[in-house]
């Protein structure tokens, strides 16, 4: 059997912030040494698109709901490495991510579960670097970002 990747859906949770312009977006970030913040992901499942994996893994993650405002056509695959393959018993060799942008639905509060998900931020995008470390997925991020500049972002 040929090796695959993984589908994964992930969200850009934007929320305006002020009447200028600006605007957040919702950072996650796992218990982990490396790596930990995070745009909202997960797996999509049998029967799902990107949008609808996107916004479940948003609700088990975060405990909020929201309304997409856009679908990118970015992909961002990687591999996993060796030391994590050998305990897959599957031929699933890395990932490919796809992302959507999203506005919270409103007078909802975020809750994590403190296991998969420990702690959240809302950030400015120029912040992203302070918590994004792995530079390709900090890349991906960044083009993001500059997407989300051309949309038109309303609660």
């Amino acid at each position: 059997m040929n090796d695959c990747y993984r589908a994964c859906a992930s969200l850009l949770v934007l929320r305006p912030r002020g009447k200028d312009g600006t605007w957040e977006m919702l950072l996650l970030r796992k218990p982990r040494k490396r790596d930990a913040w995070q745009l909202p992901q997960g797996g999509v499942e049998a029967g799902e698109n990107t949008e609808s994996a996107a916004l479940r893994e948003l609700k088990e993650e975060a405990g909020i709901s929201a309304t997409i405002i856009s679908v990118s056509k970015r992909c961002y695959q990687y591999d996993f490495p060796a030391s994590f393959r050998r305990f897959r018993p599957d031929h699933v060799c890395g990932q490919c991510i796809r992302f959507a942008f999203a506005v919270p639905d409103p007078g909802q509060e975020i809750q994590v579960d403190g296991k998969e998900i420990d702690a959240y931020k809302w950030v400015l995008p120029h912040e992203v670097s302070r918590y994004i470390k792995r530079r390709a997925y900090l890349q991906v991020v960044q083009q993001l970002v500059e997407e989300a500049k051309k949309l038109k972002i309303e609660n």
